[in-house]
């Protein structure tokens, strides 16, 4: 190249650079990805988080696990899981923040002082607060569900009126910006009802079929009431010492709500 095509080639990077932005104006823009933040911790049940997971996964939000460090924690089949962030630095600001059950490890949660601070401060800023299954406890012993229509998992689901919610036994329970879900399995209704909240409607039943959701459970035992009162007793009996632990907990959430 010599100096007067150099020349020639300078001269026309101001046009160049207009082309540039004016195609890059025309494009439309991406919609920023929804930003949720889940809860883990030890003893929770790595299905009540791997549903609604898998849903997000699919609608390609920016998904964080949360925890207070990065160490492996214990699910209740004994997978390890792993925080990407912790309480320190998860963002403040959050789409959406989940919980997961599990009654042990929500009790635990509901006793520590650090879990119910961050689930409240970010709870507080979020766009939505979700649950599946006993990590609707966790919400409404970070005051969380004060005022709120609630559900949680069928055996303690009557504990949530002691801290403030108003208990309505549906399998995903949908109340303004709160979204929580029963037992384990409805974490998959539940990630489909809030990417349609996220997105759209077209978009969940696409994620839907993708994931070939279309349940058809080999016997009627999936809630007290197909199951009869032998079988819902004989579970109940076998709970008993944990349903009286969760008791005593949303109790003393109650006294420290003053409700």
């Amino acid at each position: 190249m010599n100096r007067r095509e150099f020349g020639v080639a300078l001269g026309a990077l101001p046009l160049l650079s207009s082309v540039v932005q004016a195609v890059s104006a025309a494009e439309p823009s991406q919609p920023p990805k929804p930003k949720i933040g889940m809860l883990i911790y030890p003893g929770m049940i790595l299905q009540d988080l791997v549903g609604p997971q898998t849903v997000f996964s699919i609608l390609q939000a920016d998904t964080r696990l949360v925890w207070k460090d990065k160490n492996p924690v214990a699910t209740d089949v004994g997978i390890a899981l792993s925080a990407n962030d912790t309480f320190d630095t998860c963002p403040a600001e959050l789409d959406v923040l989940f919980v997961p059950g599990g009654l042990g490890g929500s009790i635990a949660c509901m006793k520590d002082a650090d879990v119910i601070g961050f689930v409240e401060s970010r709870g507080a800023r979020a766009r939505y607060v979700t649950s599946v299954c006993t990590g609707s406890l966790v919400l409404a012993a970070a005051g969380l569900l004060r005022g709120y229509q609630a559900t949680s998992h069928w055996y303690v689901r009557d504990l949530l009126p002691l801290m403030g919610a108003t208990l309505k036994a549906e399998r995903v329970v949908e109340d303004r910006n709160r979204l929580t879900a029963g037992g384990v399995t409805s974490g998959i209704d539940f990630g489909l009802t809030l990417a349609a909240r996220l997105a759209d409607e077209d978009t969940a039943r696409r994620i839907q079929l993708l994931i070939e959701y279309d349940p058809k459970p080999p016997f009627a035992a999936g809630s007290p009431e197909d199951a009869g009162p032998a079988l819902t007793r004989d579970i109940l009996q076998r709970r008993a010492p944990l349903i009286a632990s969760a008791r005593k907990e949303a109790e003393m959430a109650k006294e420290r709500l003053g409700i």
